[in-house]
């Protein structure tokens, strides 16, 4: 059986607001502000998961967990990342690696990388060292500069049989 690396790329993004914890790749993150979003809106696990569902030829996030359906309000993205191990698994593929890229003003990003990749990786069933989580700031630019938001991308490689 020949083995064929898949790429999947990712992007999402919420809005800022008042009166919502704050979760970035599965860590509740002290700030002011949290996203504004059907289940707890963590941008980065959001990117990673379209990433996999990508590399798959699947459908995106909102295909698997649509934001109409009651079942999800409030939800931990953890669970959106576990279905999409569970989908690369069930066409007996591999997640091989993750980079991603948080693009945030505020919170300072760097202190909470360390937990996040544990996180992520023990959703996805990899190691901490195959998933790459970078962050960087608008420059003040934009509705992300203006701290009115987080967008964060992703790049996900999943080994699959041909």
């Amino acid at each position: 059986m020949r083995v064929m690396v898949h790429v999947g790329i990712g992007y999402d993004v919420h809005r800022l607001v008042v009166g919502r914890k704050l979760f970035l790749g599965g860590v509740d993150i002290p700030h002011a502000k949290g996203l504004e979003g059907h289940s707890d809106a963590d941008v980065l696990l959001h990117a990673i998961c379209d990433a996999i569902f990508g590399a798959l030829g699947e459908g995106d996030l909102g295909h698997f967990f649509p934001n109409t359906d009651p079942r999800w309000l409030n939800a931990p993205s953890k669970v959106f990342l576990q279905e999409a191990a569970r989908q690369v698994a069930f066409h007996d593929g591999k997640i091989i690696n993750v980079d991603s890229t948080l693009i945030a003003q505020q919170p300072k990003i760097l202190p909470h990388v360390p937990v996040m990749k544990q996180r992520i990786a023990a959703a996805l069933g990899i190691h901490p060292s195959t998933v790459g989580i970078k962050a960087t700031t608008n420059e003040h630019l934009g509705f992300i500069g203006r701290e009115e938001g987080i967008a964060a991308m992703a790049v996900v490689g999943v080994d699959l049989p041909h």
